[in-house]
């Protein structure tokens, strides 16, 4: 079966008990795990820094972590990001005057490389850049909050963008974020996505192992759908 990674956000998690609740998540199957940051500038919130990954290390997290930067500038933060304990660092194409070096500064400091899209963010950025990308993160939601709904036009783009991908052949994570629940995740994934940040998707259930079952059975729904 095709392989799907669930990226449950910390932002909906119980912050009062962060590094147990992150625990919970990752027993139950998560894969990786997602870390907003966000800088009150590039985006209209105020989240967390390199010291909360940190902790969450020293915690004992072994999860790989998926930092997704919406902060301007970018650059300044991600070494430090890098030394916290990061696996993923994803930026957007806005946030840097060169995107080529961000993504080459990712690399040089042990981590694998994203880039995000914002809704009305257009896709020709990839022209230039596709095969220095591990990730791309398409946002079905404008960021800076969480609970938002998820924006239909963003099936399209998911196409689009794993066309793209496939195409060129390449072995790079389309990663959906922004309002992916139990009963659209499945369409989503028709759609091209196989990697899915879930915040109150799944942290608003009280039973994660539930919740993440009926996720991958739903997973499981669409990987057959789209081989028939």
């Amino acid at each position: 079966m095709k392989k799907f990674f669930l990226a449950p956000s910390i932002l909906s998690a119980d912050f009062a008990r962060l590094g147990e609740d992150i625990q919970k998540v990752i027993d139950a199957g998560s894969d990786l795990i997602h870390f907003d940051v966000m800088d009150n500038h590039y985006v209209p919130n105020l989240s967390m820094g390199p010291m909360v990954l940190e902790s969450l290390r020293k915690y004992n997290i072994t999860a790989p972590i998926d930092v997704h930067l919406m902060i301007q500038p970018v650059d300044n933060l991600i070494p430090q990001f890098a030394k916290a304990g990061a696996n993923f660092i994803t930026f957007h194409p806005e946030a840097t005057q060169h995107i080529e070096r961000t993504l080459q500064l990712i690399k040089d400091h042990g981590c694998k490389a994203g880039l995000a899209f914002n809704p009305a963010t257009p896709l020709n950025f990839l022209d230039y850049i596709l095969e220095k990308l591990d990730l791309i993160l398409l946002m079905s939601v404008n960021p800076g909050f969480g609970n938002q709904s998820f924006l239909p036009a963003t099936f399209n783009k998911l196409r689009e963008v794993r066309k793209i991908i496939d195409s060129n052949f390449l072995d790079i994570i389309l990663q959906v974020d922004g309002g992916v629940k139990v009963d659209n995740i499945a369409e989503i994934a028709f759609s091209g996505a196989n990697s899915f940040v879930i915040g109150s998707g799944i942290f608003k259930f009280s039973n994660y192992n539930l919740i993440i079952q009926e996720i991958r059975k739903e997973l499981k729904y669409a990987h057959s759908k789209s081989i028939h």
